[in-house]
């Protein structure tokens, strides 16, 4: 992955260099692909209760105007211009995690953790998040970036009726 300091006079990056920025109405729909295709490939055993219509929607009128911020990562492209979403996080409340979802070939190339770094960076204390009990690589993810597992949950609170786990994170404090 190609950081941003491949920036070329004109303020053009290199092709392939993945920038996070704040996520604009007009990301709607590419925000709403990595959304489906993440679930789609990470969790197929989750039942689809929305259309594909009715979760632009969602995202378009609910996700990104009302959370407290949605980032998004984005490969530049050819022209060093913005290229494809990569992934997309969004924070709700001021202080939970609601979202966090990359397309299925951006794994594994460090933009989650950035994302999850730019939410951390935003929030002033404990971030909480909720995650399918059986989205082992989730899990994984957050266990890696100091989540811990706090309450589980047998799926009453969730419209997909999966059972699902809550994890909080606490930034470290100097110790005086």
């Amino acid at each position: 992955m190609r950081v941003a300091e491949h920036v070329y006079v004109d303020g053009s990056e290199a092709p392939g260099t993945v920038r996070l920025r704040r996520a604009r109405p007009e990301d709607a729909e590419a925000v709403t692909r990595v959304f489906l295709d993440s679930r789609a490939a990470a969790m197929p055993y989750l039942p689809r209760i929305h259309s594909d219509e009715d979760t632009l929607a969602w995202i378009t009128h609910v996700v990104l105007p009302a959370s407290t911020a949605v980032w998004v990562a984005e490969e530049a492209g050819d022209d060093g211009k913005g290229g494809e979403l990569l992934g997309f996080a969004a924070l709700a409340g001021g202080d939970e995690l609601d979202h966090l979802y990359l397309r299925p070939d951006a794994l594994r190339r460090g933009i989650g953790s950035r994302l999850l770094a730019e939410v951390r960076a935003a929030v002033d204390g404990p971030i909480s998040l909720y995650v399918f009990q059986r989205n082992a690589a989730a899990r994984a993810f957050y266990e890696r970036h100091a989540f811990t597992a706090v309450a589980f949950d047998d799926g009453g609170r969730n419209e997909e009726n999966e059972p699902d786990v809550l994890y909080r994170w606490t930034p470290e404090r100097p110790v005086r």
